[in-house]
């Protein structure tokens, strides 16, 4: 009773109005609303880096292609290269050939008119290679696999376009389709063969040039350049070709 009194007093002496009850004492309303607000945050962000995979691998790879793009990026098999560098480096590496093989098939043209084999050889190129053709009669007499004394001066010029190491040589022999006319050739397989690999054997024989970067092939009468129903075609199918092909471009 005494404590109501002294309160009604109090209440009197301030003309009659009360403020309520006393405050409370900690932080304000607001402040817990904001926490709750920034702990929800910090929740958010923290699940977002938990779905965040920082794959290194791919980092490194995104920086070539960058560095590639502003052309920094050295051509290196064991660097880490996204497809566009890939792709990048093939394009110079095709562009490259492709000046290759032109020069070779210039050169070798230059060979050609300078040893008076023009009405013998031919030489063609595209972006697979260049191919040195020529006809039966400036290396073998007609069914023969011995080379004539005329076939020294020819496949020096197949030498000549092998100093450029950054071809392999394929050696073609062809034949007319007409049963050989020696009796050491039962087919013209045998003898196609046979004279592609007496001309690697020359080749060989007269210069330094590693045996792994030739090889020697017959395909008898099976890729003629003309139907052998004359006399004519049947000249231009007898032939040995030297098709030369960039070191490196697939199965050789």
């Amino acid at each position: 009773m005494a404590k109501e009194e002294a309160v009604e007093q109090e209440v009197a002496e301030r003309g009659g109005q009360s403020d309520g009850p006393p405050r409370e004492e900690g932080i304000p309303a607001w402040m817990a609303t904001f926490a709750d607000m920034v702990t929800l945050l910090l929740c958010f962000f923290v699940l977002l880096l938990s779905f965040t995979n920082t794959d290194v691998t791919n980092f490194k790879r995104m920086l070539g292609s960058i560095q590639d793009a502003l052309g920094v990026q050295l051509e290196d098999s064991s660097a880490l290269n996204t497809p566009y560098a890939d792709a990048s480096f093939k394009e110079r590496r095709s562009v490259r050939e492709s000046r290759e093989i032109v020069e070779l098939g210039a050169r070798l043209k230059q060979f050609i008119r300078a040893n008076d084999l023009s009405s013998m050889a031919r030489v063609s190129n595209d972006k697979s290679g260049v191919m040195l053709r020529f006809n039966n009669a400036a290396l073998f007499d007609k069914g023969s696999v011995v080379l004539t004394p005329d076939a020294q001066k020819a496949l020096q010029i197949v030498i000549a376009g092998m100093e450029n190491k950054d071809f392999n040589l394929i050696i073609r022999g062809h034949t007319d389709g007409a049963l050989p006319e020696s009796s050491l050739y039962h087919s013209n397989w045998e003898l196609s063969a046979a004279r592609a690999a007496t001309c690697l054997r020359y080749i060989l024989a007269h210069s330094d040039i590693p045996p792994n970067r030739m090889k020697a092939v017959g395909y008898a009468s099976a890729k003629p350049l003309f139907p052998s129903t004359t006399e004519a075609n049947k000249r231009q199918n007898r032939r040995v070709e030297f098709f030369y092909i960039p070191v490196g471009r697939g199965k050789w």
